[in-house]
């Protein structure tokens, strides 16, 4: 592995203020970015960002203090040997995919230029030029989320993720809303991000039961989402209880779910995410394909691997260098008209700025 600097900037979110359930609400997000070196002169680069600590176990003094500890022991590897740097990082930490998907992912990029071939041809291939693209609607008031659906819809959005998981009342009142003022054809999730016991993810799907609408990750526990699955018609997508392929098999035949949102970072990179997508797909399950945060270095990752997926597959995707107002590779890749491509230069075929991050948190010298 060739030296770098691990660097760390601030994402503000573009709409305001990103508010999901259980309070939990930021205008901004930090994220740690890697870059690797190569003795020819190549630079691979990775980025991850937790969204906080409070949705997933994983939070960024804890991404950048295990980076400290993995930097100085992958010196001296293979980057394009990626199987070995994974098996190198996970005999010094278990765990802690986070930091692994920053890693992770410069190494593919590194692979991708001295291949010669954008990452989503090493993936097997191209198989949609362009994907559609979600956008999240911050939990508020039914009015303010109906609008934000209105304000987007402008945008080409077609597909949004409506943010639930307090009062199940006031939330099948926001589900509604949305639904009655979207355009015929639009997709709406509704998801509570583990906000609901089992009484309340009941009361609230039973209110919207009529519509045709997603439920995401109703409870915290895939056992209690498994209850909740049984107790209505809705089609259910799993997210953050699903961190393996066992947890994917017992999402679909125990939670009788649907599709799954995979995320490079709760997964550990596009090398575990491209696993789960390809059990996902012969399960015959539907995938989003995302992150939890990022910016243009995470929205590049994501777009190769969305750009490879089947397309009868792919339920749909986020461009978060579109939700954020920071750009380091000149906001690429970027949506257009609703929708996503992968770039089609070699590795992620993104130009990354280094001098936007100033000086870097940590760095190992080859």
């Amino acid at each position: 592995m060739p030296g770098g600097p691990v660097f760390g900037y601030e994402l503000t979110y573009a709409h305001g203020e990103y508010v999901m359930s259980a309070g939990r609400a930021a205008r901004a997000q930090d994220s740690t970015v890697v870059r690797l070196r190569t003795d020819s002169g190549h630079e691979g680069w990775g980025e991850t960002s937790s969204l906080a600590g409070t949705y997933l176990p994983a939070f960024t003094g804890g991404t950048r203090a295990a980076l400290a500890v993995l930097g100085e022991h992958l010196i001296g590897l293979d980057p394009t040997n990626i199987s070995l740097v994974h098996r190198v990082m996970d005999g010094l930490l278990l765990g802690q995919n986070a930091p692994k998907s920053a890693v992770d992912i410069a190494c593919w990029d590194l692979l991708g230029q001295q291949a010669g071939l954008p990452i989503a041809a090493l993936l097997g291939g191209v198989l949609q030029e362009d994907f559609p693209l979600y956008e999240a609607v911050p939990l508020g008031s039914a009015e303010s989320m109906s609008d934000f659906v209105a304000r987007r819809a402008g945008a080409g959005i077609g597909h949004f993720q409506v943010k639930v998981g307090n009062d199940p009342v006031d939330d099948a009142r926001r589900i509604r809303s949305v639904m009655e003022g979207a355009a015929p054809g639009t997709t709406v999730i509704a998801d509570a991000n583990g906000g609901w016991n089992v009484p309340d993810a009941a009361m609230a799907m039973r209110r919207v039961e009529d519509l045709y609408v997603f439920i995401e990750q109703p409870c915290r526990d895939l056992d209690d989402c498994a209850l909740v699955s049984s107790l209505g018609p809705l089609p259910l997508i799993l997210d953050e209880s699903v961190v393996g392929p066992a947890d994917l098999v017992r999402a679909k035949y125990d939670a009788k779910a649907g599709a799954v949102n995979i995320k490079l970072g709760r997964l550990g990179g596009l090398s575990s995410a491209a696993r789960m997508r390809d059990l996902a797909q012969d399960l015959a399950m539907k995938v989003t394909i995302e992150d939890a945060w990022g910016g243009d270095i995470t929205t590049a990752a994501v777009s190769h691997l969305a750009a490879s997926t089947r397309p009868e597959s792919l339920l749909t995707t986020s461009f978060f260098n579109e939700w954020t107002n920071e750009h380091v590779a000149g906001h690429e890749p970027r949506a257009r008209g609703g929708r996503g491509s992968a770039p089609n230069l070699p590795g992620l075929g993104i130009s990354v700025d280094a001098d936007y991050f100033g000086g870097p948190l940590m760095s190992f010298p080859a």
